[in-house]
């Protein structure tokens, strides 16, 4: 008796925390971009290999953007 009970209150939860999915995306999306800035990218500079990390990340970027573009 407790699996729908508990069914029933994950989905009242689900549909009052619906609204608020855009922010805590954009939140986590921007929390992920600070860490990747603040702390990769000069790690990844420090080393001998600054420049390849660079245009690693520059293609990294390119083939999600063409993924993301591509497959819509």
């Amino acid at each position: 008796m407790v699996e729908p009970i508990f069914g029933v209150l994950g989905a009242v939860a689900v549909s009052f925390a619906e609204p608020a999915l855009p922010y805590a995306l954009s939140f986590a999306a921007g929390a992920m971009i600070y860490v990747v800035v603040d702390d990769i990218i000069p790690e990844a500079n420090t080393s001998d290999n600054g420049k390849l990390a660079t245009w690693g990340a520059v293609f990294g970027f390119l083939v999600m953007m063409t993924l993301d573009v591509g497959l819509g």
